[in-house]
């Protein structure tokens, strides 16, 4: 999936931001002089349970609480992917990069409810190189992910 061409079908407003490759979400907050909470850090999760993926997206600046991700999904054993299964998983994407639609690899998103309370959100593109700013209402349109309470 290439990013901009799926949210450019659905006639989306965003922007892209090109910058040095940036291989954390503190990094591409830096780099895109974007505040820490305004960046979606895109993490893909396993479930054990179920052997599935999961896609989470949280603020930059925290981490994935796994009990709390447990509670909300119902699911155990959840834990963080590997760059190999990353890769596996979306291949279309430099090996790390992960967008944060999960919902076009076949797999669940939970959004973290902090990242609710900006309008926009900044988040890794199909590469190290490239980020998106768009509106966090049309993400929550477009991909209708679980919200939660995960972060910390």
């Amino acid at each position: 999936m290439n990013v901009q061409q799926f949210l450019s079908g659905l006639q989306v407003e965003f922007d892209v931001l090109h910058h040095s490759p940036s291989f954390s979400a503190q990094e591409m907050a830096q780099a895109t002089h974007t505040s820490g909470k305004d960046v979606a850090k895109t993490v893909l999760l396993h479930c054990e349970d179920d052997d599935e993926y999961m896609v989470a997206v949280l603020p930059a600046s925290s981490y994935v609480n796994f009990q709390k991700v447990e509670h909300a999904t119902g699911h155990r054993g959840v834990e963080l992917a590997s760059e190999v299964e990353i890769g596996e998983m979306c291949p279309d994407c430099e090996l790390g990069a992960l967008p944060p639609f999960g919902s076009q690899y076949h797999m669940r998103t939970i959004v973290d409810e902090d990242l609710g309370e900006d309008e926009e959100i900044v988040f890794e593109g199909n590469s190290h190189e490239e980020s998106v700013r768009m509106r966090f209402d049309d993400f929550m349109r477009i991909e209708q992910p679980l919200q939660a309470s995960f972060a910390y």
